[in-house]
């Protein structure tokens, strides 16, 4: 858990007192590739630190075919925030890629100590933000990038994940084929 308060603190520092109730809420789980941590179809109640590993956010088009809208690795926080925020059913599943280790809490109890805890509410705000500017970035990438600098971003963004997952997620990533993907890495590597 040493983790989870250097990663919250480097965000927005966290007072002793909040400390002592943000603690008990979360709880040590583990996930092997291919678990969910959230599923299409279901209400969400959880939202977890990544402590180790990687998850993957998608969705399913009406054909079946699947998108990779975001990939979280360590450090970073994971959950269905619009199933959270609207109650409604999640649309896009979390699922891990790797071994992951995770600390799960309760949304309605996160929420309650927003209430009671400004420096946790703050926190909370700047985890918002930081999401919001992350959803827009990518929206902006989809847009105006073409695929080459997508490629290249992505490398910038997530160092050696590559070579961890399968390539197919990657190319699902950044809106090609598999064998666009092949063709972009090989054309890189000649110049």
């Amino acid at each position: 858990m040493n983790s989870l308060k250097i990663f919250l603190n480097s965000i927005s520092e966290l007072s002793e007192e909040t400390w002592k109730e943000v603690f008990p809420l979360f709880t040590k789980v583990e996930l092997s590739p291919g678990d969910f941590f959230v599923k299409e179809n279901v209400y969400a109640k959880k939202i977890a630190f990544l402590e180790e590993g990687i998850i993957r956010a998608f969705f399913t088009n009406k054909e079946a075919k699947e998108y990779n809208k975001q990939f979280f690795v360590n450090a970073s926080f994971i959950g269905a925030y619009s199933s959270l925020l609207t109650n409604e059913k999640n649309k896009i599943p979390q699922q891990a890629l790797s071994e992951c280790i995770l600390w799960e809490a309760k949304y309605s109890d996160i929420k309650k100590l927003f209430k009671k805890f400004h420096d946790f509410e703050k926190l909370g705000r700047k985890i918002a933000e930081y999401y919001f500017l992350e959803k827009e970035r990518k929206e902006l990438e989809m847009a105006l990038l073409n695929a080459t600098e997508r490629y290249v971003l992505f490398k910038k963004s997530f160092p050696n994940l590559e070579q961890k997952i399968p390539q197919y997620h990657i190319a699902s990533y950044l809106g090609v084929t598999a064998t666009q993907l092949s063709r972009l890495r090989n054309k890189l590597l000649k110049e």
